[in-house]
């Protein structure tokens, strides 16, 4: 009497070893599997790109130290944009990005996109990537923000709150507006989480 489960598992054994060149379908391999699962489930979020209104995954930032700021124009904390561009330029090539959220939860943005694009770029040469407007306080807030706030215990109350996220893609803290990029709190933050290798 045939087999059949154990001729199934000679024909998978058989296309694992003979390769795709057999003709024979392959199974993932574990190094597959685990790519596959490699992004955080804080990271597991797609927003579309300020600039164009592309989705880009936050699942390509996996492995960086990550500054994320809920920002806005019409604010007294908007100079910080050229804090956050500067400490953005002075390590990303260690591995931080800042990551910039536009919202207006506060009534302090611009009414689009493409404004708020122009404003950053011409006002403070901001390269670090930034998303459309998104909402990140109460019960409108994006799962991401909503994720953010559960850790900490801390939403943000104001523009410019800021989010710092480490290589393994955890909430390291959580920093208060009045907190400046270039505080000393925060920046030791960073070069102690840039010095920890990627897992």
């Amino acid at each position: 009497m045939i087999n059949f489960n154990a001729m199934r598992c000679l024909a998978m054994f058989a296309a694992i070893l003979l390769g795709p060149s057999s003709g024979a379908q392959t199974l993932p391999t574990p190094a597959t599997s685990a790519q596959s699962g490699a992004c955080p489930v804080l990271l597991n979020h797609t927003f579309p790109r300020l600039q164009d209104e592309k989705p880009q995954s936050l699942c390509q930032f996996s492995g960086k130290v990550i500054l994320v700021v809920n920002t806005a124009s019409y604010c007294g904390f908007t100079p910080q944009y050229k804090g956050l561009e500067a400490i953005y330029s002075k390590y990303k090539d260690r591995g931080l990005v800042v990551l910039g959220f536009p919202s207006n939860d506060f009534a302090q943005e611009k009414t689009s996109n493409q404004d708020i694009a122009d404003f950053c770029e011409n006002t403070f040469g901001v390269k670090f990537p930034m998303f459309t407007k998104t909402a990140v306080t109460g019960d409108a807030a994006v799962p991401f923000f909503k994720q953010l706030a559960q850790d900490p215990g801390q939403r943000p109350k104001w523009n410019f709150y800021k989010y710092l996220i480490g290589r393994d893609g955890k909430l390291i803290d959580s920093y208060s507006s009045m907190t400046g990029p270039d505080s000393k709190s925060l920046v030791q933050a960073i070069e102690k989480n840039l010095a920890m290798k990627a897992l």
